[in-house]
């Protein structure tokens, strides 16, 4: 862990830890995955303008986002099932967050329950919703978060069904794993990863558990509950009924047409988490941050802008302030980190994604991110 120096440096360690269908499904995208790739590439073409001569002796990574006091405008985003990559699970992850002072957010389909990871993250924490068939199970969702004391609630909205991982499909990858010789052999040659598993054999879908019997599409596939339980008829109406049960900041995550952003205004959300899953549902969705600008235009300051996707360094974050945005979320860096090193690798890596933000800060000239609109960003 010493020898990471960026980001990128953990997704290499995680690619040995790990067995080679567990990290296909960590990287893999939908159909092509070329909204994967585009997610990254897209950042790349943005460029900024630094300023000199300006007293920069200290610096504020500190913003407020979804109510929320953070030390820098980072979320660990929604992501089900940690525990496959680590025995540290969501629970070494929430830990790490409240260590750097960043919002933690737990998935439905998360291996720790509502409850546990409050236990340990008193501090700012989000918890993610689908809409079911049964929507018992979703009202159930909000009350619990709510009396486990969430700041937050965030809705997906674009997994109608689930994408088309082919990844998964040539490996066998699935709940549970469908083994051929070829990942066979992999797990053997993973042995680390494979006698944890065996210790810790606490793969449980936490918060659905106790209805996982309902699922039609195979015993313990995540793919199989996903379009068989959730609910495909969901519409706006929806989305104001749950928020008006939450009745605390709301954050929709999965927009990108400023049609959509501007029905969110209306039914009441306090944020968007502009993402297209990583690539994992739709390819060839528009990568967030291109759809940064055209949204902000369309609803001025009605809500928060949290950009999900493609980050991987600090000055990516200056990148989607400058903007619009008040915010990124970050899924597979973190996973990556938890992969190779559990709890303490995700802590590291936040410690070195500010390390970057406060640096990259002081090289444009700037002593707090509320400054970054005096830096001119442009398209390259």
């Amino acid at each position: 862990m010493k020898k990471c120096y960026n980001l990128d440096d953990f997704e290499r360690l995680a690619k040995r830890a790990l067995p080679s269908p567990i990290y296909d499904y960590l990287i893999g995208g939908a159909d092509t995955e070329w909204s994967v790739q585009n997610n990254l590439n897209a950042f790349a073409r943005y460029s900024l303008m630094p300023r000199v001569l300006r007293d920069v002796s200290t610096v504020d990574t500190s913003v407020s986002v979804l109510g929320a006091k953070l030390d820098m405008p980072v979320i660990l985003s929604p992501t089900g099932t940690s525990r496959i990559f680590h025995h540290d699970k969501e629970l070494g992850a929430a830990k790490a967050a409240e260590r750097a002072g960043v919002m933690y957010a737990l998935s439905t389909l998360g291996t720790t329950s509502i409850e546990d990871v409050a236990a340990v993250k008193p501090g700012p924490k989000m918890f993610q919703i689908y809409i079911h068939k049964d929507r018992s199970l979703t009202q159930d969702f909000v009350d619990r978060a709510k009396a486990a004391n969430y700041d937050a609630l965030c809705l997906t909205v674009d997994t109608q069904l689930a994408g088309n991982r082919e990844r998964d499909k040539r490996s066998g990858f699935g709940v549970p794993l469908k083994l051929t010789p070829r990942s066979l052999l992999s797990f053997v040659m993973h042995p680390g990863w494979t006698l944890n598993l065996l210790r810790n054999s606490d793969f449980n879908l936490a918060n659905i558990s106790h209805r996982v019997a309902a699922n039609k599409g195979g015993p313990g596939s995540v793919i199989g509950y996903v379009n068989a339980q959730f609910d495909r008829t969901v519409t706006w109406d929806d989305v104001a009924s749950i928020i008006e049960r939450w009745g605390g900041p709301f954050a929709i995550k999965g927009l990108q047409a400023p049609g959509d952003a501007k029905r969110a205004v209306d039914v009441g959300a306090s944020a968007i988490m502009i993402s297209n899953h990583g690539g994992r549902q739709m390819d060839y969705a528009p990568a967030p941050i291109d759809c940064v600008e055209p949204i902000r235009d369309s609803i001025g300051d009605a809500l928060e802008l949290i950009v999900d996707g493609g980050v991987r360094r600090g000055t990516d974050i200056i990148k989607a302030r400058a903007l619009g945005a008040n915010a990124v979320s970050i899924g597979r860096p973190y996973l990556f980190a938890l992969a190779a090193y559990g709890e303490k690798g995700v802590a590291d890596m936040l410690r070195l994604l500010k390390e970057e933000l406060e640096r990259d800060l002081a090289l444009l000239g700037l002593k707090s991110l509320d400054d970054v609109s005096e830096v001119a960003i442009s398209k390259v």
